[in-house]
């Protein structure tokens, strides 16, 4: 995986933004506004074109590996029909075991 940055969200949270989570899946879902996200995580690293309109990658301190990202509710999959950014609230997260949930959930709340 290659490492572009660090990021310190919060006190003791440190997580490296990765250009892929090649082989993982969906360990979960998290409800969290996309202002919620933008504060915890920054700006999104990006997108599918097709299925997601905002994706985060990361790396946290101890190897967990988590993809945040909506599926299939916004404007890249249903056009004029899908969900604005502030209108998103559950956000799927993927990785590679169910603690990238708890990193991501951990990560979010204040």
């Amino acid at each position: 995986m290659g490492y572009m940055s660090i990021h310190n969200l919060k006190k003791g949270v440190i997580m490296k933004k990765i250009e892929s989570t090649g082989g993982s899946y969906l360990q979960g879902v998290v409800r969290a506004s996309y202002k919620q996200l933008l504060k915890a995580f920054g700006e999104s690293h990006g997108n599918d074109g097709y299925k997601t309109d905002f994706e985060w990658s990361f790396e946290f301190d101890d190897g967990t590996v988590a993809n945040i990202y909506n599926w299939k509710d916004g404007r890249n999959y249903l056009g004029p029909d899908g969900l604005e950014p502030e209108n998103i609230h559950e956000w799927h997260v993927g990785g590679f075991s169910q603690k990238a949930v708890a990193r991501v959930i951990d990560a979010i709340e204040d």
